[in-house]
């Protein structure tokens, strides 16, 4: 199982930004996806931001209520979080997770920077 993210950036507040999320090693279709992010000064906690499950329904949490599109394209076994009026709150690093066969992957996560 791997998750590869990707996407983030600097970016200025009130902007958007597209993070992506690709999958390989399991069957990617079956499976809800979730986004997670880090914040700076928080230590090792991953606050749970987002989800998509395999049929294509999903929600957003938290902070990124309202904020936030999370989609799903099962022929590039990808997931998509596009975030809109970004805030420097918002300034994480952000994981895709699965959890397969009784554990959790993550992947390597991706830096978003919202910053003037």
């Amino acid at each position: 199982v791997q998750l590869v993210e990707s996407g983030g950036g600097l970016v200025q507040p009130g902007g958007s930004l597209t993070l992506s999320c690709a999958g390989s090693g399991f069957a990617f279709n079956s499976y809800t996806v979730y986004w997670y992010r880090q914040a700076p000064g928080k230590g090792k906690e991953r606050k749970l931001v987002a989800h998509i499950n395999s049929f294509g329904s999903n929600a957003a949490y938290a902070d990124l209520t309202g904020r936030s599109t999370v989609s799903r394209d099962n022929a590039r076994n990808s997931v998509y979080l596009q975030m809109n009026s970004l805030k420097p709150d918002d300034t994480a690093v952000y994981y895709c997770n699965v959890y397969v066969a009784g554990r959790d992957y993550w992947g390597q996560g991706t830096q978003v920077t919202v910053s003037s």
